[in-house]
């Protein structure tokens, strides 16, 4: 399904918010001024007000570059959801996690975030997953 915002599709402004988990740099009009992002991790929560907060929270548990190898973009009556497999390297490591997106947007811009992450896996944990568990589907 494809949904129009003011300023394109869903998946024009989904495209947007991985470039900026990919970059750290939110390109021109992702977030309106006073996005609000409700992050949860396991064992942990955190909040951000406004589109700078919410940018250097993110800065802050991601200071590097990464990729988004895999994802999955379904569009809701307000947004959208994005499921998806982030990889960086930072302090010598290899690391890893899967996150699901909640997404409001309004004026074509994201206004709400609601994050809920695995936790960042090391290279460690990555490699026991690995010998423990099998997956059908990677």
């Amino acid at each position: 399904m494809t949904t129009t915002t003011r300023t394109g599709t869903v998946e024009e402004l989904a495209d947007a918010f991985v470039v900026f988990l990919e970059t750290g740099v939110p390109p021109e009009g992702l977030f309106a001024d006073d996005a609000f992002c409700d992050f949860t991790m396991p064992q942990w929560r955190l909040q951000a007000v406004g589109r700078d907060a919410l940018v250097a929270m993110r800065r802050h548990s991601h200071p590097g570059i990464g990729t988004v190898p895999r994802r999955r973009l379904d569009a809701t009556p307000t947004g959208f959801v994005l499921e998806l497999e982030e990889r960086w390297h930072g302090g010598g490591e290899d690391w890893y996690c899967r996150e699901m997106f909640r997404a409001d947007v309004a004026d074509g811009a994201i206004t709400e975030l609601s994050v809920y992450c695995t936790g960042d896996w090391d290279g460690a944990l990555q490699r026991r997953h690995a010998r423990e568990v099998h997956l059908p589907r990677p």
